[in-house]
């Protein structure tokens, strides 16, 4: 009769043990947690806080200031301000043609550097990704030199040709002017965001697609793009919220060209009516109200993808 021979019982780990293990997620989300508190929620809580005051100046101005609370009436101000509204409805034309515009070609330039025609992809990723690397306003100084009718080789060179004179800085021009300068900044940026998407697709669904014959065009508008839908999704709504957050072109710009206001984007009438005009509760409810703007239709673009498509 063989005799059983009972396996020895698990050892009970210590309770000091176990609660190490539970905390360690939390302490890896702690640098993250700090920083998120210290840089995103506390300045949107301070901001919220500074919008619910005015300040009142007496003597035509030149008394000192008095803050009162008001509550919400720079709130009200701000949705019955027609400077506000101009703007953001600006911003949203820009971003209806720019965004399509942009997001395009970084969709056909992933494309071309995933196709297996394409050669020195090393090199057109790093050229394609070099106006990113470029600071915004380095940039935005780099075109509006190239814009300035004074000096632009463009415009002198267009005239030599004696066609008629080009005015990137006009009144119906400078928002396009604007645009070309985001469309070859984020270009090369959401492009390496695509490719990387079209580099992680099994290359096994490819090599199904030419056994049945699919040529080229077949597998990338029928099999690539459907699956990258998700990656296009996500910088479409980075570009939702940069073209909302607009700011840089504008300030540079507007030292050369009379045609933008210091209302002419959202971002830039707060930062004006801060540290132009020193209404910093007024500037504050700008902000608040610019940032649920720019979260319903980020979140409305995302829930409205995702119905359609099914992410």
């Amino acid at each position: 009769m063989a005799l059983e021979v009972a396996s020895p019982r698990p050892r009970r780990q210590p309770r000091q043990t176990l609660r190490r293990r539970a905390l360690a997620p939390y302490l890896f989300l702690l640098p993250f947690g700090l920083l998120f508190i210290l840089f995103f929620i506390a300045p949107l809580i301070y901001a919220l806080y500074q919008s619910m005051f005015q300040s009142h100046r007496s003597g035509l101005g030149l008394g000192a200031a008095t803050v009162s609370f008001s509550g919400l009436a720079n709130f009200a101000d701000v949705v019955h301000d027609p400077n506000f509204a101009a703007s953001v409805g600006r911003v949203l034309l820009y971003g209806i043609v720019q965004v399509p515009v942009m997001l395009g070609l970084a969709l056909i330039l992933a494309l071309f550097l995933d196709s297996a025609a394409a050669r020195f992809k090393a090199f057109f990723r790093l050229a394609f990704f070099v106006p990113y690397a470029i600071p915004g306003i380095i940039a935005a100084l780099l075109w509006g030199y190239l814009y300035d009718p004074a000096l632009s080789p463009i415009v002198k060179g267009v005239q030599a040709l004696g066609l008629p004179r080009l005015d990137f800085l006009g009144a119906g021009t400078v928002l396009w002017s604007i645009a070309n300068i985001a469309t070859w900044t984020y270009t090369g940026y959401n492009m390496l965001i695509i490719f990387a998407a079209l580099q992680a697709i099994p290359s096994e669904i490819y090599e199904s697609a030419r056994m049945d014959g699919s040529s080229g065009w077949h597998v990338a508008w029928h099999i690539k793009i459907p699956l990258i839908v998700p990656t296009l999704i996500l910088t479409c709504i980075f570009s939702i919220i940069g073209t909302l957050q607009l700011f840089g072109e504008p300030q540079v710009l507007s030292a050369i060209s009379n045609n933008i206001s210091s209302s002419y984007t959202p971002v830039l009438y707060a930062y004006n009516t801060a540290f132009n005009y020193n209404n910093y509760n007024y500037a504050a409810a700008l902000s608040v109200v610019l940032a649920l703007v720019i979260c319903v239709l980020s979140f409305g673009f995302l829930r409205i993808t995702q119905r359609q498509s099914g992410v």
